[in-house]
């Protein structure tokens, strides 16, 4: 999976747009940031801390983000390692809690 797979993804959802946050692009759906590209490796989705261990268990490219941020469930995606199928209920999952 690419940085621009991610992003294709991300914008197929109602209302999902792109901005910027930090210098790097995010996904927003009614002003919220659901995911994020922090840089050309890496793919941010933000989930429940239960979704988040659900994801892992199924495949080692999602790992929580460090800190505070990773116990609230932020789960950074090895892009190149990741399936765009389980990238895809990832984004979905996010999308859907902000939706």
């Amino acid at each position: 999976m690419t940085p621009d797979d991610f992003r294709r993804i991300a914008l197929e959802f109602p209302e999902a747009v792109e901005g910027a946050h930090m210098g790097h692009a995010d996904f927003r759906v009614r002003n919220r940031i659901f995911a994020t590209l922090p840089d050309d490796a890496t793919g941010m989705v933000k989930l429940a801390p239960e979704q988040q261990e659900l994801f892992m268990r199924v495949d080692p490219a999602f790992t929580p983000a460090k800190g505070a941020w990773g116990r609230q469930g932020c789960t950074l995606v090895r892009l190149a390692a990741a399936r765009e199928d389980l990238v895809r209920d990832a984004l979905t999952a996010a999308w859907k809690t902000l939706a």
